[in-house]
């Protein structure tokens, strides 16, 4: 199934692709419940991909199951100058009626499972949306939360393994989801109310974690910015709306990822990215990721052989 098909199913949302590009997004797996659909989908790219993406009657969750790209940026035209796009992470939240242009440099596939939240069931919850601020939207862009993301995973591996009971577990879990998007998003005017960090500040931070090599401390990151541990952890918090050390990471575990896909050893991995041991690894792999090193090798074998 390709993306224009998605189209005609559900037409109060748009995905379009600049007419030369070369992608596809295939699904691979999909459950419908009364308070949102799920997708386990996979984005092939011919070259460069650049899209437009609005949900007009639901709220989009999108986590990648697979390395994103690192070039993936994405710009909010009609609230931002047409020339900023801003880092894309593993999960992020586009609201509705808003029009999100994503772009990348890179063309290698990519398996996502996203969860379009009803809007309707949302709003009941709390009456009310947070307010799509700036600050809001530059945060959504890359969630850092690790409840939402154990909730993303289950759901994933709901649909991927439907049993006894799928659906209204399905269900359960997007209504988790809404809950923990509207604390998310209710938590932000809080954090803006505290002194973030500069925006070459956290580009040091961001520059530093694309390395693959052993994860930065908590001194090197404020040397970096020029600031004391505890400017840096107060003001990274208000900046990203998370913890250094969550942000560090999952940033690692990102890493991890692209080299387990490379089919490197779990003890070179575990060297690589500054682990005392394999089996050291191997636990923060899975309290990150749900999955031991091998089972997440062995789900991008299903995918590579469902295409």
């Amino acid at each position: 199934m390709n993306d224009h098909s998605l189209e005609r199913q559900r037409p109060q949302n748009a995905y379009t692709m600049k007419p030369h590009a070369k992608a596809a997004m295939d699904v691979d797996a999909e459950l419908n419940v009364p308070s949102a659909q799920v997708q386990l989908v996979h984005y092939q790219f011919g070259e460069a991909p650049k899209s437009v993406v609005r949900m007009d009657s639901t709220i989009r969750v999108e986590l990648s199951l697979s390395p994103r790209h690192r070039s993936a940026r994405a710009c909010f035209a009609d609230r931002w100058s047409s020339n900023r796009f801003e880092r894309i992470g593993e999960m992020f939240v586009l609201p509705p009626t808003i029009d999100m242009t994503a772009r990348s440099d890179e063309t290698h596939s990519i398996h996502s499972v996203i969860c379009q939240l009803e809007l309707e069931p949302v709003v009941s919850l709390f009456d009310t949306l947070p307010d799509l601020s700036d600050h809001f939207l530059l945060i959504g862009l890359d969630i850092r939360d690790v409840n939402l993301r154990r909730l993303m995973l289950r759901m994933a591996n709901e649909v991927k393994h439907p049993g006894f009971g799928s659906r209204i577990l399905v269900d359960a879990l997007a209504t988790q989801i809404s809950i923990e998007l509207l604390r998310y998003g209710k938590a932000i005017p809080e954090l803006t109310k505290q002194v973030g960090l500069a925006a070459w500040q956290l580009k040091r931070i961001d520059d530093r974690l694309i390395d693959m090599r052993e994860a930065p401390t908590l001194p090197e990151l404020a040397k970096l910015c020029g600031i004391s541990v505890r400017q840096l952890t107060r003001g990274f918090r208000a900046s990203r709306g998370c913890s250094v050390g969550t942000h560090v990471a999952i940033s690692q575990m990102a890493h991890a990822e692209v080299l387990l896909a490379k089919d490197q050893s779990i003890a070179s991995i575990a060297e690589t990215l500054g682990f005392s041991s394999a089996s050291n690894f191997c636990y923060a792999f899975r309290r990150s990721t749900g999955k031991t090193p091998n089972e997440y090798r062995q789900s991008l074998s299903h995918y590579s052989s469902l295409n």
